[in-house]
């Protein structure tokens, strides 16, 4: 699969930056908004934007219970921000009646690093990415509590696990599809590859 086709969940968030890092990296990208569009792809990028919001439209527009299963079936996901909560088994601080996807064995804390006034960049060391730190764009951050024996921890931010892999599944709690640097998105991209 030399040109893998990886869609963008595109119901809320910066669907944009993933799809033109996605192709720089070497996917075929595809915006994701209706429950047969899942049937195109090989792999699935949840984008950063607002968990509640994007969880709710996800109900709404009929794609959980389909992700749900996909993702249970093995099909590669990479969660960035609010992507990171909805990959997530358990939210620690849920809004009422939000959601996960689920997949990755982790508990997570929603804006953990602080409001939006409070978002920084930070440079990150991230294993499975090579070339030195990558910049992390952290907005309105999650932040990985604990996980399960099955999760690795990929890099930390201030003690705190900030990027995660469990099997076909990745995610960070910050943005590098803000940055220019899409070596993550190459990650992510090879994890496609490997699994087709």
């Amino acid at each position: 699969m030399a040109e893998p086709t990886i869609g963008v969940l595109a119901l809320q968030g910066d669907v944009r930056e993933h799809l033109a890092a996605l192709a720089a990296a070497g996917a075929r990208p595809l915006r994701v908004r209706r429950p047969q569009e899942l049937d195109d792809v090989a792999g699935l990028v949840v984008p950063g934007g607002e968990s509640t919001t994007i969880s709710k439209l996800a109900t709404a527009f009929g794609l959980m219970a389909p992700l749900r299963e996909r993702v249970a079936g093995g099909m590669p996901a990479y969660g960035s921000c609010a992507g990171m909560i909805m990959l997530a088994d358990k939210i620690l601080d849920p809004r009422s009646g939000q959601q996960t996807v689920g997949g990755i064995d982790m508990i997570v804390r929603r804006n953990a690093f602080g409001r939006q006034n409070e978002s920084f960049e930070a440079a990150v060391e991230m294993a499975g990415v090579d070339g030195g730190p990558v910049e992390g764009v952290f907005i309105r951050a999650p932040w990985v509590e604990s996980t399960g024996a099955a999760t690795e921890t990929l890099a930390a931010y201030e003690g705190h696990p900030v990027a995660v892999r469990q099997g076909n599944l990745l995610a960070t709690a910050f943005h590098p599809e803000l940055t220019g640097d899409h070596r993550v998105h190459a990650l992510f991209t090879r994890m496609v590859r490997g699994a087709a």
